[in-house]
């Protein structure tokens, strides 16, 4: 006969399976669900951002958000009593992004208008390719992570050399144009230079005398090559990362919550952790 510990076990088990893992037909069914509710949510807050159809139909959108909102609770809650490290899910990504779009609905009972926060729920979405094992893009996205990070340390170096080249083009154009022309201070100067460098252009500001309009000509050209470089820095990273290893494994381990394991992996590479 089973013991209770075993019994307790063996539910936990089923449910990780079913909320974790794509791999059965349950927990196909269970994520494929859950992308619905989120669309569905979506969908919901931004028609309660249009103020004719919220007038008529208020009541009916507001009470079908409070049901997703309830739904989605008990799903984080399960998803925390099936694992046997809650706190690995409460801390991660995943489990972040969770817990930020569960709770829009309540603090909207004391914060007016914060229920329009529940479109973080979009970030949820990020599920679907590890729920339908689209291996092409569950492999791209894994090089396209690996080659961010092995590139990190560059792409800091440029940003702060970026930040330090539209600190002195700012003081340069606030001693040029001076506070007659819109340049009324340094900061404000270098918003400015931010703004021409990386080709927004607001035109909010706009340098007057000829030797700005210069520099603002050299600036502007100078940020078309400056935008190119940390797509130049993550695409050699990707080039070094092996293209054609692809797993499409969508197990997650039910001790540490680690997922992307190979293929043929018997063991979580994270925690030890036999998996299924």
């Amino acid at each position: 006969m089973e013991t209770n510990n075993q019994k307790n076990n063996s539910w936990k088990h089923r449910l990780h399976e079913i909320i974790y893992e794509a791999d059965t037909k349950a927990g196909k069914l269970f994520d494929v669900v859950l992308l619905i509710a989120i669309l569905a949510s979506i969908l919901l807050v931004m028609l309660e951002s249009v103020e004719s159809f919220d007038k008529k139909y208020h009541d009916f959108l507001n009470i079908s958000e409070w049901v997703i909102t309830i739904l989605f609770s008990i799903e984080y809650f399960i998803r925390i009593i099936s694992i046997k490290k809650p706190l690995k899910y409460i801390f991660s990504f995943y489990g972040v992004i969770d817990f930020l779009s569960t709770i829009p609905k309540y603090l909207s009972l004391f914060f007016i208008g914060s229920h329009h926060l529940a479109a973080l729920r979009a970030l949820r979405l990020l599920r679907v390719f590890r729920i339908l094992k689209l291996a092409r893009y569950i492999g791209e996205s894994n090089n396209l992570m690996k080659a961010l990070k092995a590139s990190k340390a560059k792409i800091a170096v440029f940003l702060f050399f970026v930040l330090i080249l539209c600190i002195i083009l700012g003081t340069v154009m606030y001693m040029i144009e001076g506070e007659e022309n819109g340049f009324t201070s340094i900061p404000r100067s270098v918003y400015w230079a931010i703004v021409t460098l990386t080709t927004v252009g607001y035109g909010d500001i706009a340098p007057n005398t000829p030797l700005g309009q210069l520099i603002a000509s050299i600036i502007m050209i100078l940020g078309y090559g400056i935008i190119a470089i940390p797509t130049g820095i993550v695409t050699s990273e990707m080039t070094k990362t092996n293209l054609n290893s692809v797993d499409t494994n969508t197990q997650s381990c039910k001790s540490c919550s680690a997922e992307n394991h190979k293929d043929d992996s018997q063991f979580c590479y994270n925690c030890g952790n036999k998996l299924k």
